[in-house]
């Protein structure tokens, strides 16, 4: 009777995992800048939300809790000096979106990696993952008045970024 209780958790968890894994992925690229540490952070992601999987059953938004918990991964991951010794070279992206302008594309992940950690994810919380400032806020476990501050930041930040950025066509 146990071992079938646990085979329908496994099989409940298995089914969650695989489907959000795309999505979950694609939010820690934003959050990383890499697609190497986005899989780690997925897969770290992953086994917390697995060991955790009965509380994540009883909250209301599964996937709030899922991206809480990766959110949390990567900014506990930046507390910590190991991610910038082991830190790769800037790489090009493994792929591009279709019908996207690449250049574009390109600046605003640079951009969006020069970012603080914190401000990084209150923008990519917020914009990417389209929530409010108080959803952002129990995400990142702060105020609301931080998220509007870290965002607003942010915003600034890549404004003046895309600023310096050279217009096309025009001649220097």
């Amino acid at each position: 009777m146990v071992r079938t209780a646990a085979n329908a958790r496994d099989a409940e968890f298995t089914e969650y995992a695989a489907s959000r894994a795309g999505w979950l992925r694609q939010v820690a690229y934003l959050l990383c800048g890499d697609w190497h540490r986005a899989d780690d952070l997925v897969q770290e992601s992953i086994t917390k939300l697995y060991v955790n999987w009965s509380r994540a059953g009883r909250v209301e938004n599964r996937d709030g809790y899922a991206r809480t918990v990766l959110v949390n991964t990567f900014l506990a991951e930046q507390r910590t000096s190991w991610w910038r010794r082991t830190r790769t070279a800037a790489t090009t992206p493994d792929r591009a979106s279709a019908g996207t302008d690449v250049d574009v594309s390109l600046d605003l992940r640079t951009a969006l990696a020069a970012l603080p950690p914190r401000q990084r994810a209150a923008v990519v919380l917020r914009y990417y993952c389209d929530l409010s400032v108080e959803q952002t806020a129990d995400h990142l476990g702060c105020s609301a008045g931080n998220v509007k501050s870290q965002t607003s930041r942010g915003l600034d930040a890549l404004r003046r970024a895309f600023a310096q950025r050279p217009v096309e066509g025009s001649r220097a």
